[in-house]
């Protein structure tokens, strides 16, 4: 799965990496959690790319009570075709949530060990993600999105039998095009991934708190080694 992520690129690096038209400022973030907002790129009506915040945890727009649904973080990237909740926005609604990296946990309950998983080469990565409008009685509106994970391989395969599904930037095109209405053309991009061309790194336990910030939530509890 994937609960937890950082973006501590600068914005003019992501804005490049991404290609969006919109210019978006925002901070380096170390702990980004569900419920908070969180960076999105989609596709405008008219077909350009554009930053976007919402809200990470998923409401389907047949939810009536927001309050009264479990928010979905995550959807399993072979079977979200079929689920009520994910099929309209993996059809129509696709994006990209702009990431350094993503952390996974291990050891016991209370003594939870946090690990940074991010790309060998640096920079920013695309986690393939839907994204939801819901619209309330009173004409109130939400935008929320959930990240697609697929079976982990590798290295990261120690740490969860999941990991999220990253889009290389040669298909982001493809990725972010939803005028056919339709997931064949996007199969290909939600098998398993390989889980090379990445580092871990056991990271602070302060990460652990959801609440807590800052680059010390990085600082490597032992000395970095490449794993995959």
């Amino acid at each position: 799965m994937c609960s937890r992520y950082t973006l501590t690129s600068p914005p003019e690096a992501v804005r490049a990496y991404f290609r969006y038209v919109n210019e978006a400022a925002f901070p380096p973030r170390y702990n980004i959690a569900p419920s908070q907002p969180v960076a999105i790129v989609r596709n405008t009506h008219r077909g350009e790319r554009e930053m976007a915040l919402v809200r990470w945890g998923l409401i389907p727009p047949w939810v009536k009570d927001p309050r009264e649904f479990s928010m979905l973080v995550n959807a399993r990237a072979e079977s979200a075709a079929g689920k009520p909740s994910f099929r309209a926005a993996l059809r129509h609604k696709r994006c990209l949530v702009p990431a350094d990296g993503y952390y996974e946990w291990t050891g016991a309950t209370g003594a939870k060990r946090p690990h940074l998983v991010r790309p060998r080469c640096g920079g920013p990565i695309g986690l393939a993600a839907i994204y939801e409008e819901w619209l309330g009685a009173d004409g109130s509106e939400i935008e929320t999105v959930a990240i697609l994970t697929t079976a982990s391989r590798g290295a990261v395969a120690h740490l969860h039998e999941r990991m999220p599904v990253i889009i290389p930037p040669e298909y982001f095109d493809l990725w972010l095009d939803c005028r056919s209405g339709t997931t064949k053309e996007i199969q290909h991009l939600l098998k398993p991934g390989a889980g090379d061309g990445f580092d871990v790194i056991e990271v602070n336990p302060k990460l652990n708190n959801p609440r807590n910030e800052g680059p010390e939530l990085q600082e490597p509890v032992v000395a970095p080694g490449r794993l995959l």
